[in-house]
């Protein structure tokens, strides 16, 4: 199958089942990312943390297009400002040799949850509780700011945000979302546009 085959299949796909793959490689991401930290630190070879890292990476990227297109039918503008705050964490978290480049990274991380907090509090596709959630898991990112901060509670921080963001994804490959209600957003947007 050609690449803009797949593209047109993906585009075309369900927004319940964009929400159930952004879920599900949400979940993997997680446990790849639990298993390397909580587990595998410092008995891994570094391959093997650098393939751990790409795969954490690449399930990031395809949430973060996932989620930008489930939520432009809320506020496209919003859901593209989440997105590049995103892949800007991303992408400062893989040039770790810059001083606190993968706290700043984190940061960065924590701004786009909070982005996605109010995107899916203004949405009708999804229950607000996910959005207070988000919130939570935004705030503890945003603590990697503070070094001090970070030196302090780093291993609550992030068992607390893969937790919050756990259960999130974990509704959304559940649940997905309420489709009739993502397609009314969808169709207010295009015609206020």
């Amino acid at each position: 199958m050609s690449a803009a085959a797949m593209m047109k299949r993906i585009a075309e796909a369900s927004p319940r089942f964009k929400a159930r793959m952004a879920g599900l490689l949400f979940l993997f991401l997680v446990l790849t990312a639990a298993f390397t930290e909580f587990f595998a630190r410092g008995r891994l070879s570094s391959a093997a943390e650098i393939a751990a890292g790409v795969v954490e990476v690449s399930c990031m990227i395809a949430v973060t297009l996932l989620f930008y297109d489930i939520f432009k039918a809320v506020d496209w503008h919003l859901s593209l400002l989440a997105a590049s705050f995103n892949f800007v964490g991303l992408t400062l978290e893989l040039f770790q040799f810059l001083p606190h480049g993968v706290n700043i990274g984190l940061g960065f991380h924590g701004l786009y949850w909070i982005v996605i907090c109010y995107l899916i509090f203004k949405s009708t596709f999804l229950p607000r509780i996910l959005s207070a959630l988000t919130a939570i898991a935004g705030l503890c990112w945003l603590t990697f700011l503070s070094p001090t901060l970070t030196n302090y509670l780093s291993p609550y921080i992030l068992a607390s945000a893969f937790l919050v963001e756990g259960s999130v994804f974990l509704w959304l490959l559940v649940m997905g979302l309420n489709t009739p209600k993502w397609e009314e957003k969808a169709r207010g947007l295009a015609k206020a546009a």
